[in-house]
């Protein structure tokens, strides 16, 4: 049975929604992302267990700035206001805010100085983080102060009998050492959520949608080699047998001989009889002088979905396509709040064409990487795929920055997998959540035995995170990246230089392009 118990997450433009939505899920309840424009009917209909209003970047006073509808707030649901959701209660309710004299950014300390449901075994002061520029500074109609800080006097209140909360802080984050335990109280004490959200139960339900959607329909599945695509094959091959068509593409963009070992993977431990495929003349001549990496996106997920749609023409009755399109490549693709920008297009969202023949299922669009790893370990996928590094849909081709050409993905290639090799041989594989490299763009001069040479920058990655979200550079020894930089300037033709990527996400993102 699909879990009834769902919290909604009202975002006003906050740089940390997509970790509230984690939080929660971490409680083992369900929670999704809606944008501020939501209506009092669309959060009917969605029923759920609680409401928690994000953050923003604006004040509640700004012209333009997000509102919420009066009447979502006093549909008799459990809400609970994070810094600017917490402003926003405030104003609803006869309170005010103004613009603080000292602006709170960073860690802080808060006293609980009330009793509440909300700080259930919450020790009395701990360190939370705080961003605003605005305060509270009249307590709103019929709410009490349950915590404080320096310079926030009204930091945490509550309406115990209306289930309303609002906190100046940001809990959600993990520089708040209380934030979970307070979050956990949010949707289990006070939205009396019992935490049903779990893999079994996702496969469970995914299974009955996937049965019903189908019916005896053929479908085809894009297996990329990635972890995503591939957990989706078993879960939907679960549900509908042998009518799943598992075909990879070999692209040209794969990573060295990775067509050919993730193919042997497929079947004889993962019993997918997959079709092989090879369209990399297809794909390069298709890219041949594109630099700007939107356009890449594009022209690969348009080729991909004409190889598909005439590989579905050969099996009849063939009408829907998997994919494992991920939460965060919605949310990066497709704004979900009216002041969020797009930052790339995933050529699984929106790099598809507008029409096609096939219809997407796509099981994973509302889970995060680790959860779908959950889901491949209760399927009893191998360990050694679940832990595969993530790798774009686009592949090498947004890894080569500028246009893609075969001499420079073979390049990458040798040099990537020489990288990768070295993190594998110094055991710090399944310490890293992404490492590559990419080819830049540039040439610099060198000196190669007692030559001149003028050949390309190579740029290593690696990463830590744990949704794709945010992430931090890894910290290798110097000694490792000397090897590493020797061995690939030493074997590789074509490169000279090697330097090593360490900025974080955001400002910057995972990938290049």
């Amino acid at each position: 049975m699909k879990s009834k118990e769902k919290i909604l997450i009202i975002d006003f433009g906050a740089q940390y929604s997509q970790l509230i939505t984690r939080r929660v899920r971490e409680a083992h309840v369900y929670s999704e992302i809606h944008s501020s424009n939501i209506t009092l009917e669309e959060v009917i209909k969605m029923n759920p267990s609680g409401i928690i209003l994000s953050g923003g970047p604006m004040s509640v006073y700004d012209l333009g700035s997000p509102q919420i509808s009066q009447e979502i707030l006093k549909l008799g649901i459990p809400i609970l206001g994070i810094c600017y959701g917490h402003q926003l209660i405030c104003k609803a309710f006869g309170g005010e805010v103004e613009p603080a004299r000292d602006r709170e950014y960073g860690k802080t300390i808060l006293r609980i100085t009330g009793e509440s449901r909300l700080f259930e075994n919450v020790i009395k002061s701990s360190i939370v983080w705080m961003s605003h520029g605005d305060y509270l500074t009249k307590l709103p109609d019929g709410f009490k102060v349950i915590g404080q800080s320096d310079h926030s006097p009204f930091c945490v209140i509550s309406n115990e009998e209306k289930n309303i909360f609002g906190v100046q802080f940001h809990p959600e984050v993990v520089h708040s050492v209380e934030g979970r335990k307070i979050i956990n109280n949010f949707v289990h004490g006070i939205c009396q959520c019992i935490g049903d959200w779990t893999p079994k139960n996702f496969i469970d339900d995914s299974i009955e949608r996937i049965k019903n959607t189908v019916g005896k329909s053929k479908v085809i599945c894009a297996l990329s080699g990635g972890v995503d695509s591939t957990v989706a094959a078993v879960l939907v091959k679960k549900a509908i047998g042998e009518n799943l068509i598992s075909i990879h593409i070999d692209t040209g963009l794969m990573r060295k001989n990775e067509s050919e070992k993730i193919g042997k993977m497929f079947d004889e431990k993962l019993d997918l009889n997959h079709i092989h495929i090879d369209a990399s003349e297809r794909f390069l001549k298709n890219l041949a002088g594109v630099i700007d990496p939107e356009k890449k996106r594009k022209i690969i997920g348009n080729t991909f979905i004409e190889v598909f749609e005439e590989e579905a023409k050969k099996h009849g009755d063939s009408k829907f396509l998997v994919q494992g399109t991920l939460y965060p490549d919605i949310i990066e693709s497709i704004p979900v709040k009216g002041v969020s920008a797009t930052i790339k297009t995933h050529h699984n969202v929106g790099g598809l064409p507008e029409k096609m023949n096939l219809k997407l299922i796509e099981p994973f669009r509302e889970l995060f990487k680790d959860e779908v790893r959950s889901v491949g370990r209760e399927l009893n996928i191998p360990e050694e795929f679940i832990e595969r590094h993530p790798f774009p849909g686009p592949g090498l081709a947004v890894r080569v920055i500028g246009e893609v050409t075969k001499d420079k993905l073979d390049i990458l290639r040798d040099a990537d997998d020489i990288f990768i090799n070295e993190i594998k041989g110094a055991v710090l594989y399944n310490q890293i959540w992404q490492a590559f490299a990419v080819l830049l763009p540039i040439q610099s001069v060198g000196v190669m035995g007692d030559s001149r040479t003028y050949d390309f920058v190579l740029a290593l990655r690696a990463v830590n995170s744990v949704d794709g979200m945010t992430a931090d550079w890894f910290k290798f020894e110097n000694n490792f990246l000397e090897v590493v930089s020797n061995k690939i300037i030493s074997k590789v033709r074509g490169i000279n230089r090697v330097v090593y990527d360490v900025s974080s996400k955001p400002p910057s993102t995972i990938e290049w392009e």
